[in-house]
């Protein structure tokens, strides 16, 4: 069978030229209630999957975000039909693919492109898929996702700048992840979906877009068992059919808004959240003095006071997760006292450090994976870059707090896996505007007083 590149005539949203200025007067405590969005680092995989049947794939609740678009358009060129049936619904057909090979400029800009890796392997037994990129938060080696596949039969080279898995026959295998590795266990569990035989991963992945993976694979006829644990048993099937899934709602995004209360000392109801999911930040929350309530679908963060010092370490879920920890950072850097985080899960996260000091912040960060934190009353206006979509959300954060006005620049970081942020923030009462000018940040200046 010959693959060749054809370009879907889809309609989807290109990047194209968006503002990249968020225009900040802080000193506004956030209160009131903000709906969380779908969870984007369950969706760009779940669509990969959605590619794995002939049939119609309907999903809902998917963030409208930046790298939504991009995966949605990666998937078109392969041939697989993608359509919008509503801003967070998404109709998926991949009936007709007819190129193995996802290489376009867009997909090296996002990680969860490798996710068409462990797609297309369990279809089609051949895959070709650019190394993944994403932002510059530290190595993410694809040595497990490699093992595994090999696991299971598959012949896997990297050969110019693309990662080739092919196979005669995909069969089960007994595999353990040597590092707890999110990636690798939904890209070897979609693959092994349509091996032969039984496959049992262990020291699996335990985050709660795994378990939604798994949880949609199983709603077009997969036989997965275990996701959410240590140990994943996958009986191979034939063949997958359609369905029609709604991905869980974006832990980080809620825990974002959730400390946005810590550090501006507001009142903020997050909606449309699992609870569950939300553990290790809710904990800190509470021991750094914030008051918070939870219900069946919503939490609500109250923050009346400076937040105390702790001390913090990522970890994988159910620990501390990574992309919470620049958001904690921001709240801590205000907490009287001395606090220490430390970050074990990738080596470069503190980028955002040096634009957190331009604002008054009183951080040392020793060694690369931990910063010593001594309190300050404070933070003032400045000029800031965000480095990534983390660390940009959480300087966000901080421009909120500030005394004065704040210039954030680069934010296509941060719309990369926020929908919506400074509406959502605007509903919470933060003065704060896209712009694309120096002019227009003056007007603004002018505007808000």
């Amino acid at each position: 069978m010959a693959f060749v590149e054809k370009r879907q005539d889809v309609n989807l949203r290109t990047e194209g030229n968006q503002m990249e200025q968020y225009a900040i007067k802080g000193g506004n405590p956030l209160v009131g209630e903000v709906e969380i969005a779908g969870a984007k680092n369950a969706a760009l995989p779940i669509f990969a999957a959605a590619a794995m049947t002939d049939e119609t794939v309907y999903i809902d609740n998917i963030p409208d975000v930046r790298d939504i678009d991009v995966m949605l358009n990666a998937l078109s060129v392969t041939g697989v039909m993608v359509k919008r049936v509503g801003r967070h619904r998404v109709m998926v057909n991949g009936g007709n693919v007819h190129n193995l090979t996802v290489d376009s400029e867009g997909c090296k800009k996002i990680r969860g492109s490798y996710y068409l890796l462990g797609a297309f392997l369990g279809k089609y037994k051949c895959a070709e898929v650019v190394l993944p990129g994403g932002c510059d938060i530290g190595s993410r080696a694809v040595d497990q996702h490699l093992k595994g596949f090999r696991a299971l039969g598959a012949e896997v080279v990297i050969e110019h700048g693309l990662i080739k898995a092919r196979a005669e026959h995909l069969r089960g295998s007994h595999i353990y992840m040597d590092k707890v590795s999110v990636g690798a266990t939904i890209n070897v569990m979609m693959a092994a979906t349509l091996a032969e035989g039984m496959t049992i991963i262990e020291n699996c992945a335990k985050e709660p877009h795994v378990v939604d993976v798994a949880s949609f694979l199983n709603s077009c006829g997969a036989n997965i068992k275990g996701a959410g644990t240590d140990v994943i048993r996958i009986r191979g099937v034939a063949r997958l059919h359609g369905t029609d899934y709604a991905i869980i709602p974006d832990q980080i995004e809620a825990g974002t808004f959730m400390f946005a209360a810590a550090v501006t000392k507001g009142d903020v109801t997050v909606k449309n959240v699992i609870p569950k999911h939300l553990e290790s930040v809710t904990a800190k929350l509470l021991e750094i003095g914030c008051e918070v309530e939870e219900a069946d679908d919503c939490i609500r963060v109250v923050a009346t006071k400076p937040p105390m010092h702790t001390q913090v370490r990522t970890l994988p879920y159910p620990g501390f997760p990574t992309d919470m920890q620049p958001q904690i950072t921001v709240a801590l850097a205000l907490a009287r006292g001395t606090s220490i985080v430390t970050e074990s899960i990738f080596e470069n996260r503190f980028k955002y450090v040096e634009e957190l000091v331009r604002m008054g912040a009183d951080i040392k960060v020793e060694g690369g994976d931990t910063a010593i934190i001594s309190g300050v009353p404070r933070y003032t206006g400045a000029s800031i870059t965000v480095p990534d979509l983390r660390g940009g959300a959480a300087l966000v954060i901080a421009a909120l707090a500030a005394e004065g006005f704040t210039m954030v620049d680069n934010v296509k970081y941060v719309e990369r896996g926020y929908e919506d942020f400074h509406i959502k923030l605007q509903g919470l009462g933060a003065q704060i505007e896209l712009v694309e000018t120096e002019k227009d940040f003056q007007k603004f200046k002018l505007k808000v007083g």
